[in-house]
């Protein structure tokens, strides 16, 4: 393989690969990645196993070829560079590249080496389209409530449950909260499904459709879906297991109503949990009349207390919250109100945003 590139292409493709590339040293193929050059396009290729990314690339081929290339080391090679790039394989295990007078030499891999890119038969998969601007909403509302290291797996991910009924529902829970994100869309399926994919993967994939006014194609198979943007291929192996029943966590007797300033509520949470315990982020949250009192008591360091105005008119309530919890909810909410609908200080509570009925965030309060 013989190719000249611009710096600034090779920059951003690299760059769009560093998350994906495996940097645990389990499987040493995982620290490079593919790139294809032909007649018929070039392409970049990374994968960890679980999420695979292949997007095409500009390049000027003078021979044509693939080649396997350690991914971190090239970005920071291409990082310094200024100008046009050649890279060029002459073997299976080296790779030369040259820019102005810099020379390095590379020790790749076999590409024979490298994991094969999983082929899903159209006859065992099923192909929908989604608005890339709804699926990154649906994303960016439920991704932060989903677990990180729980030892139930399937709550480390998201659960894509497409309904019959034109409707997608995106969901995110680690046990202690619950977002739910509901859109609609166009395509009818004849039965519903229920896809569960990992945090890593979802978070990627926000990453290439934002801002992005194409639609994307969801090719749907027992074992992955791949996601397509124009020439962006991205494939991810679906969790298994079973995922929590989310509909019976949704309380359905929380007539208790507040209403309260998006950005004032913020900000007294801010303000409060400077003085809280680090891992729990307790606060208090006293729900009067026409106010919201927020406080803390820390042993150690003192005591805060701030307040927030608010639309109630029924008896006072206390509550105790992580006010981190509360804090990942109101950063992804866009309405200058938010609604609290509660019922006891032990019952989970509901935020939505004002006048939609399309988002809900679950939140299971503290023992004060």
């Amino acid at each position: 393989m013989k190719v000249n590139v611009d710096r600034n292409e090779l920059l951003k493709k690299l760059s769009d690969i560093q998350n994906i590339v495996e940097k645990r040293n389990t499987m040493p193929a995982l620290n490079n990645f593919l790139l294809q050059a032909g007649s018929a396009g070039c392409f970049i290729t990374a994968t960890d196993l679980e999420t695979a990314l292949k997007e095409p690339i500009e390049m000027n081929v003078l021979e044509e070829g693939k080649a396997c290339i350690p991914a971190k080391k090239l970005f920071e090679i291409v990082r310094e560079m200024e100008g046009e790039i050649a890279l060029e394989s002459a073997d299976n295990q080296w790779v030369k590249v040259k820019c102005g007078k810099s020379h390095f030499r590379l020790a790749g891999i076999s590409p024979d080496e490298y994991p094969a890119w999983p082929s899903i038969a159209p006859s065992e998969s099923i192909t929908i389209e989604i608005d890339t601007s709804m699926l990154h909403d649906a994303i960016e509302k439920t991704l932060y409530a989903a677990g990180e290291s729980d030892t139930r797996y399937v709550l480390n991910g998201l659960l894509f449950h497409l309904k019959t009924d034109k409707i997608l529902n995106v969901i995110g829970t680690d046990g202690h909260r619950l977002a739910l994100s509901v859109k609609e869309i166009s395509e009818t399926l004849q039965e519903e499904m229920k896809l569960i994919l990992s945090r890593k993967s979802v978070s990627e994939l926000r990453r290439f459709i934002d801002g992005d006014p194409r639609q994307v194609t969801l090719n749907i198979s027992k074992n992955h879906v791949l996601f397509t943007v124009g020439g962006i291929q991205f494939l991810t192996r679906l969790i298994e297991g079973t995922y929590p029943n989310y509909e019976q966590v949704l309380p359905v007797n929380n007539n208790k109503i507040v209403g309260v300033n998006r950005d004032a509520f913020s900000r007294a949470l801010r303000i409060v949990s400077i003085m809280s315990k680090e891992r729990s982020s307790a606060v208090k949250v006293d729900i009067n009349p026409d106010v919201m009192i927020i406080s803390t008591s820390n042993p150690d360091l003192g005591e805060a207390k701030d307040e927030a105005p608010i639309n109630y008119s029924g008896e006072s309530m206390s509550f105790a919250f992580n006010a981190k919890y509360l804090l990942d909810v109101l950063n992804v909410m866009e309405s200058e109100t938010v609604i609290l609908r509660l019922n006891e200080p032990l019952s989970p509570t509901i935020l939505m945003e004002e006048g939609k009925e399309d988002y809900k965030c679950v939140v299971m309060p503290m023992r004060l």
